[in-house]
């Protein structure tokens, strides 16, 4: 397997983005990149980006949680941000992200996790908490699914997939400002665009799409419907915060809310904004983290 990775100067003097890096070797090959902001001993807070995305995503929400006295873990999944890039599209697989993801949890020794995830970060982070509940306390998802292949796939995912895979043309910062309904500055825009210094940076980026199951044998299809069923006995803190304007998530908070026991009693929100939630009411999405942790622990 052929690594990249990307210089640290592509990094500097990024808008909003103070954080001192951290590394976490989670295979032989592969360093995984990290913010880790707040006490230590703070209640953990597992932020976990999506495609094509990196922590950059998570710079508005991560200062407003470390106010109210929590630790904030924000990595970089393997093939973006600050971490580690395969060259290959065919070096990222559903199951690899998920045993990088988890590698970093039990290096860290991470327990009593609230789960912040949106995008693929809930393709990853609602399966992990499926399968080793007995790490993660509570749960907030935005504008993500736990996908089986078993329901009819949305055209714009489809036209989506395939721009990633073959449109010579893959601008990432662009690409996440047309996901916002706020116009990103041309500083924010080079931010994302900070990780891929070139074509060859990008195979993670056009990678994720096509691992999606939207067949049911699929690989991780089953692992998926598994993981739904432990989630239907999940009896802990589990918050929606989608956002009005995506146009292929919108309206997947119900699917929870019908499905996962722990919803019920739950604040949820609907926050203005696109797909990049976080861009568009980052500090309203912290706030609602927040007081469903501050809620669960004078519940206790």
């Amino acid at each position: 397997m052929k690594v990249l990775r990307t210089p640290d100067h592509r990094f500097e003097n990024l808008p909003d983005y103070p954080f001192a890096p951290n590394y976490c070797q989670v295979t032989d090959q592969l360093r995984m990149h990290y913010v880790d902001e707040g006490p230590r001993d703070g209640q953990v807070i597992l932020m976990l980006h999506g495609e094509p995305s990196w922590s950059y995503l998570y710079r508005f929400m991560i200062p407003v949680c470390v106010e109210q006295g929590y630790r904030v873990i924000a990595p970089d999944l393997i093939g973006f941000g600050k971490s580690d890039k395969p060259g290959k599209i065919s070096d990222y697989s559903y199951r690899s992200h998920l045993d990088w993801v988890w590698s970093l949890i039990e290096a860290l020794d991470l327990n009593q996790i609230t789960l912040v995830c949106q995008d693929w970060g809930g393709l990853l982070g609602l399966r992990l908490a499926a399968d080793h509940s007995d790490r993660f306390k509570r749960i907030a998802v935005g504008n993500s699914m736990l996908p089986t292949g078993d329901l009819k796939v949305p055209k714009a995912f489809k036209v989506w997939k395939n721009f990633a895979l073959f449109s010579p043309w893959f601008p990432i910062g662009k690409i996440i400002n047309a996901g916002t309904r706020r116009t990103l500055s041309d500083a924010e825009i080079a931010a994302y665009d900070a990780p891929f210094p070139s074509g060859k940076y990008k195979a993670g980026t056009r990678a994720f799409p096509r691992l999606v199951p939207v067949k049911p044998d699929m690989p991780e299809a089953e692992g998926n419907r598994k993981a739904w069923q432990s989630l239907e006995q999940w009896h802990q803190p589990f918050l929606t915060t989608f956002s009005s304007g995506d146009p292929i998530m919108r309206g997947g908070e119900k699917v929870f809310q019908k499905r996962v026991p722990g919803c019920n009693g739950q604040n949820h929100v609907i926050l203005k904004g696109g797909h990049f939630l976080q861009e568009d009411s980052g500090v309203e999405f912290a706030r609602a983290v927040c007081e469903m942790i501050a809620a669960d622990d004078s519940a206790a």
